[in-house]
């Protein structure tokens, strides 16, 4: 990662260069700072910080399950196995992730624009994608179980593994595209610190203490782990879908367009603060 950094870092510096001076571009050359870029800093990182946190919340829990698992009686197929689930999952995630991200920008402009009922039709088309997709990847991730874990190892033991852990890592599928593309809709909505109380309480009150009661007392090992990250999930996504069923959208544009028009006039008194 640091290599790669500093490879960006050096293009970066190239680059500058060849547009500044060798096409003679100047300032448009580069990207160009002024006060404008300062103006809205305290309310971006109002709703960026708990955005992030929602974000960030679950995929810590699953760094902390990948951790635990070293502490049974052999780590290394344990952490194998896990790490091979947790990549399955993460790879899947990035669909729903992705419908997510597309109905955040779409009910936020809707919403903005004083359109409720747009929004709420983008909510809808974005949740019937969810299903189908979950649907499809889900079964077909069932059917193929028994061979799943060959595209990542040779060991009949890790193999199998999979295979007996592969019926939860559907739930979970289940589970991670409804709450993906609701995240997605609680950014677009403005509620992301709803959102990242909802994650903390789901995973690291619930999902993770679960987790190590099965894994450890009840002795299902991995299985338990997995268990206890499909209890945490579970739990977000029921939070998130009774927060979006009982959301006034009416409400919701109104706020809205308040803080838009907040921001412009924030925008406006900085600026002829700055111009004085």
């Amino acid at each position: 990662m640091l290599v790669t950094a500093f490879l960006v870092l050096c293009l970066h510096i190239s680059l500058s260069w060849f547009f500044i001076f060798h096409l003679g571009l100047g300032n448009s050359g580069l990207t160009s700072l002024n006060e404008d870029a300062f103006l809205a800093v305290g309310q971006l990182f109002h709703y960026a910080t708990p955005s992030a946190l929602m974000v960030c919340l679950k995929w810590w829990s699953f760094e902390v399950l990948t951790l635990l698992s070293e502490l049974l009686p052999n780590p290394k197929l344990e952490t194998s196995v896990l790490s091979i689930c947790l990549t399955i999952s993460s790879l899947h995630f990035v669909i729903p992730f992705g419908l997510g991200v597309g109905a955040s920008t779409r009910v936020s402009n809707e919403l903005g624009s004083g359109n409720p009922q747009k929004a709420l039709v983008a909510v809808r088309v974005a949740m019937f994608l969810a299903v189908i997709e979950t649907v499809v990847v889900s079964t077909v991730t069932f059917l193929c179980r028994g061979v799943l874990g060959k595209a990542y190892s040779n060991d009949e033991q890790v193999v199998d593994y999979v295979a007996a852990i592969a019926p939860f890592l559907c739930l979970s599928f289940i589970t991670d595209s409804l709450q993906a593309v609701i995240s997605g809709i609680a950014r677009g909505s403005g509620w992301q610190i709803i959102g990242a109380y909802v994650n903390l309480g789901a995973f690291y009150l619930v999902g993770i203490p679960v987790a190590s009661l099965l894994c450890f007392v009840v002795n299902l090992k991995a299985k338990g782990l997995w268990i206890g990250l499909l209890v945490g999930s579970a739990i977000q996504a029921t939070s998130f879908s009774l927060i979006l069923v009982f959301t006034d959208w009416q409400k919701q544009a109104i706020k809205a367009k308040k803080r838009v028009s907040e921001k412009k006039s924030s925008e406006e008194n900085n600026k002829r603060g700055l111009i004085k």
